[in-house]
């Protein structure tokens, strides 16, 4: 292997391991933070029906782009405030206009 192949591949074998998921924006009122609901699903312990669980994220948004209604991506990352870890890594759908 050159030195180069030997670059190449010490590059491409980093993986992070940070938790990403994915919600829409339901409140953009703070400066800089968005409010992200994360809904998944999951099957019920004893009845074993499938069931919506949702929890609420703050996450940073340095330029204020994300909006209500926006489909976003959030990955974690250092303790920002109190209450937000999270920040915004990627717009996957903008809102649409009703």
């Amino acid at each position: 292997m050159t030195q180069a192949q030997e670059v190449a591949v010490a590059t491409t074998d980093k993986t992070t391991n940070t938790r990403t998921l994915v919600g829409r924006v339901v409140s953009d009122k703070r400066a800089k933070t968005i409010t992200v609901l994360v809904e998944r699903r999951v099957k019920h312990e004893l009845y074993g029906k499938i069931v919506a669980r949702s929890r609420k994220y703050h996450a940073h948004d340095e330029k204020g782009e994300y909006h209500m209604g926006d489909m976003v991506e959030i990955a974690e990352t250092r303790p920002m405030s109190k209450t937000k870890n999270w920040v915004v890594t990627r717009l996957i759908e903008k809102a649409r206009l009703v």
